[in-house]
């Protein structure tokens, strides 16, 4: 079948003005509505954010959480309660437990005795923050620190939890914090990702990619996955026998070939190709030069630990997200496991402190004497807290703790935060709020605000609906704001 020069040039200009008028009208109506056009409406340039952002002031320039996967206890770390242990032992009442619902593993428990924390706490710094024995570093910079001791939230198992403080639902497909930040933000850095994802840590609770993946965004906005064992990223490194210039020629053709087909069809999963094999060549020169400490002084490994040194550790992606925070990336979240103790909590407890107590307070102060706190909001916290009744068998020395999503302690510190602070009450037994609660929804819309972003007003449209990390929901949490 042969096609003629006109009937070409006829369906080559239907497919230019059919794809160009549905561009221009969404650009004439989101400027009449004063509303950014959403990356699901229009095409973005790679590396960029979607236009109008940030939307609000902006007080901070980067983040770094410290996801403590597992869920950290709130009673023996933050939330003391000294009259627990006149109480140890008995019921806990029902009055108090209101018929919350109990996970498998405590559901079979005929008797929820009290356990009080094992551990001394004491008031620290010039704010008087309660804090354990437990976390001595991080101690020395309570008073850098708001603890947030009335964080809630909706889901009482790992999986559904850990997504839910990530993606802002409980079910996955929902994109990351960090990736809507990098849809909205875009990079500071072209030879490093916007969005940087390291993990450290044993447990049986598994960590997919989807929690630092892009949903229903573009993948571009996904977060990098930095490995502990051979290339930082993985393929980073050429194949064996090319050489560079080589791959430099290869590359300049294929997205010769993949801007051919981009223009063709507009798919922008095709635009995401491209910049990532750029991304991955550049990422060749400056991720060795990032992971290479051998330029710091001993005085960083002083300050971070020798776990510093290796490769892996939560005191090693600490040293990486100051590192990566120096050379403009936006989004970087540390996943540490190992905090799921329902049995042995005491001891299992003290070992994850241990490793990472010290590099947690050193990355704070690092950041400080650089002069990098004060535009880099840190946070700190896990996905739910943990039960004031044992689970297992109480003895002298040693319980357990279920999970407990009605209250739990979360800190936050750098740019914006009201630092030295206590945000929440919780009830005798740290087990209801009692005042100032502080929704999972309400933590991710300030940490928006401290990016610039009105949380209300970043959305992108999936199936027919303007999706926001929010949902629907979320306040700012004034209180914890300078």
């Amino acid at each position: 079948m042969t096609v003629s020069y006109n009937q070409l040039m006829s369906e080559t200009r239907r497919h230019f003005f059919a794809r160009g008028a549905q561009s221009v009208g969404l650009a004439a109506l989101a400027s009449l509505m004063n509303e950014p056009v959403s990356a699901s409406d229009s095409s973005q340039s790679p590396g960029t954010g979607v236009s109008g952002f940030p939307n609000l002031p902006v007080q901070a320039k980067r983040v770094i959480y410290l996801f403590q996967s597992g869920a950290p206890s709130q009673l023996d770390l933050f939330d003391y309660k000294p009259t627990l242990a006149d109480l140890r032992g008995r019921e806990l009442p029902d009055t108090i437990r209101q018929g919350q619902r109990l996970t498998g593993m405590t559901s079979s428990q005929i008797s929820f005795p009290v356990a009080p924390s094992k551990f001394q706490f004491a008031r620290r710094g010039d704010s008087g923050a309660w804090v354990s024995e437990l976390l001595p570093y991080t101690a020395e910079i309570a008073d850098e620190l708001c603890l947030i001791k009335s964080m809630h939230t909706e889901a009482i198992n790992h999986d559904p939890a850990i997504t839910f403080m990530q993606t802002g639902a409980q079910l996955a497909g929902r994109p990351s914090l960090g990736a809507w930040l990098s849809y909205g933000l875009g990079s500071d850095n072209e030879d490093l990702p916007a969005f940087v994802a390291m993990i450290s840590g044993t447990g049986d609770q598994p960590l997919y990619d989807r929690l630092w993946g892009s949903g229903f965004l573009p993948t571009r906005f996904a977060g990098v996955k930095f490995r502990s064992k051979g290339d930082p990223v993985l393929f980073l490194s050429d194949p064996p026998g090319m050489k560079r210039d080589l791959r430099r020629d290869m590359l300049n053709d294929l997205s010769e070939m993949n801007q051919f087909r981009q223009r063709d069809v507009g798919d922008p999963e095709i635009a995401t190709r491209i910049s990532q094999y750029e991304m991955a060549f550049r990422m060749q020169t400056s991720v060795p030069e990032l992971t290479d400490l051998s330029g710091e002084p001993e005085s960083t490994f002083d300050l971070y630990g020798e776990d510093a040194k290796k490769p892996g550790t939560f005191a090693w992606n600490c040293l990486m997200a100051r590192r990566l925070c120096e050379r403009g990336v936006r989004f970087v979240q540390l996943f540490h496991r190992g905090w799921d103790q329902h049995l042995e909590l005491p001891k299992n407890i003290a070992i994850q402190c241990g490793l990472t107590d010290q590099p947690t307070a050193a990355l704070v102060r690092d950041l400080k004497q650089r002069g990098l706190l004060d535009d880099t909001l840190v946070v700190w916290g896990g996905e739910f807290g943990r039960t004031v009744y044992c689970q297992g068998k109480l003895t002298p020395d040693d319980y357990g703790r279920d999970h407990h999503p009605r209250c739990f302690t979360v800190w936050m510190t750098g740019a914006g935060i009201k630092r030295g602070t206590t945000v929440g009450e919780t009830d005798e037994f740290s087990y209801n709020i009692t005042r100032d609660p502080v929704h999972v929804h309400d933590l991710n819309a300030t940490i928006l605000h401290l990016l610039g972003i009105d949380h209300s007003k970043l959305t992108f449209k999936f199936q027919g609906r303007h999706y926001r990390l929010t949902d629907v929901h979320g306040e700012v949490v004034r209180s914890v704001l300078k």
